[in-house]
């Protein structure tokens, strides 16, 4: 059986990132493909309760850093890593590169120690392709405001959102075969092709 393929959809809160997630699905199941759909935090029992937790509980830096990770663990042993295996296509709503971005941007971990951490958790697990949403801080602030913000993360101040936003543009930089930078401000008809031409690229190179 060959290995499904990893995708994951990243960016800051309201980019659009997840309103594009059930399109992509659809658009690999019409083509043929089986797709699990998943989320993190969360994903299995264990995780959705740590989400819980990570989201609305305040802890330190590093509590967080190791309760996103346990979470991604189980997630990975449970779920992705056995539908990957049974050659499911995967598409997640955020992972390793949020962590990066937000616990890492954001909160200003060491990023010598996300990485251990990523290592350890998934080093032979990783995406094969990560779209990362982008949009002006200003617009995703109002979008946030607009559905009322639902977590601490959303309720942080801008200065936070600028630098989990910059942390994602040097994943983005420095992974460029991997992550496609997917302009979440123009209009939706647009941001739909840009997503389904990723996926058809990756699609190509797969097959």
């Amino acid at each position: 059986m060959k290995r499904g393929q990893f995708i994951t959809i990243e960016g800051i809160d309201g980019a659009g990132k997840s309103s594009h997630l059930p399109a992509i699905a659809q658009w690999l199941r019409e083509r043929g493909l089986i797709v699990t759909e998943t989320r993190e935090p969360g994903g299995t029992t264990l995780g959705e309760q740590l989400r819980n937790m990570i989201l609305h509980q305040t802890m330190s830096p590093v509590t967080e850093l190791l309760a996103v990770f346990t979470a991604r663990a189980e997630h990975l042993a449970q779920l992705i890593e056995p539908a990957l295996a049974r050659g499911d296509w995967v598409v997640c709503d955020r992972f390793t590169d949020s962590t990066r971005a937000y616990q890492g941007g954001g909160r200003g971990l060491d990023t010598a120690l996300i990485e251990q951490l990523a290592q350890l958790t998934h080093a032979h697990c990783n995406p094969d392709l990560t779209l990362i949403f982008d949009i002006d801080l200003d617009v995703a602030a109002a979008r946030v405001q607009g559905r009322g913000a639902e977590d601490k993360f959303e309720s942080a101040p801008q200065s936070f959102a600028r630098s989990v936003q910059a942390a994602y543009h040097h994943i983005a930089k420095s992974e460029p075969q991997r992550c496609v930078l997917i302009n979440g401000g123009q209009p939706l008809a647009l941001v739909r092709a840009d997503v389904l031409a990723a996926l058809a690229q990756r699609l190509v190179t797969h097959v």
